[in-house]
């Protein structure tokens, strides 16, 4: 969309352990498309950052971040957010004015229970690290090995997980075991974010699966938001194989919307945007 002149910007949030180092790849069919992209760092997911500060930041924390920082833009953008990212986005929406969200393997907000016994698997995983939620959670190739980057070549899963950062413990517990946080820091009550919606998973995510995520996309009116399942992809839907596939959709989903690098209408007929589609959950 393009409001005197200007061109509504991307603004790329990443998930847990990582930067917005994470979109390198991602943004560059939206940069060829003419639009203005960020990809800012979450607080304290810099290389050398200081982990007391990180341990003691949370949802909120990273959610005014990101609404303060689309305050400084030009025009309201769209948020593209990943995993842990697009529940930030969800908390960012909430506070500032956004042009539209894009929900990448999105962390399920507060009061989403899960669906698939690998995410009772991850919270009981969770409760073996003990008071892991007052201190920062250093990556683990492991596990991100076999949930996360379980699709690339060895060397382009070391090359990935060299770059990933400590994640804060609090901010992990908000997301993941959610009924244990009395503060709710992961609500995102729908009403209170008017922004179009476009949500999609990978049909072998193990760590937000596709049936999760529907229900996340669920939450809206069918005519706010849309949801779109990759059966071949898994979480890391920002560096798989397939993911150019995920950035044209994306870019078809905003040329539906009218968010483009030139002026456009909505198009009325669209076989994944048009409307009357539901959200397919």
């Amino acid at each position: 969309m393009k409001r005197n002149g200007i061109v509504t910007p991307v603004v790329f949030v990443h998930g847990a352990f990582c930067g917005g180092w994470a979109f390198d790849a991602f943004r560059e069919p939206f940069e060829a498309a003419g639009f203005e992209t960020h990809a800012p760092n979450l607080p304290h997911h810099e290389r050398g950052a200081d982990l007391e500060q990180l341990a003691q930041s949370g949802l909120k924390d990273y959610a005014h971040a990101i609404a303060n920082y689309v305050r400084e833009l030009r025009a309201p953008p769209v948020l593209v957010g990943h995993s842990l990212g697009g529940l930030v986005s969800q908390l960012a929406a909430m506070h500032a004015g956004v042009a539209g969200l894009v929900l990448l393997a999105p962390s399920a907000p507060w009061g989403v229970p899960p669906t698939t016994l690998d995410e009772h698997s991850h919270q009981f995983g969770l409760t073996l690290l003990g008071d892991y939620w007052r201190r920062p959670v250093p990556p683990d190739y492991r596990v991100a090995r076999t949930t996360t980057l379980d699709r690339l070549t060895r060397d382009d899963a070391r090359r990935a997980f060299a770059r990933f950062v400590p994640e804060s413990g609090r901010a992990i517990r908000e997301a993941v075991q959610w009924w244990a946080d009395h503060s709710m820091s992961s609500q995102a009550p729908v009403y209170r974010i008017d922004a179009p919606v476009l949500g999609l998973a990978g049909g072998r995510d193990r760590v937000n699966p596709s049936s999760t995520v529907r229900r996340v996309i669920a939450r809206f009116p069918h005519s706010q938001a849309h949801f779109h399942e990759f059966p071949q992809m898994s979480h890391w839907l920002v560096g798989e194989p397939e993911t150019a596939d995920v950035a044209n959709l994306v870019l078809q989903w905003f040329d539906a919307r009218g968010i483009g690098a030139k002026p456009s209408k909505p198009k009325r007929k669209l076989s994944l945007f048009g409307i009357g589609d539901s959200t397919e959950a």
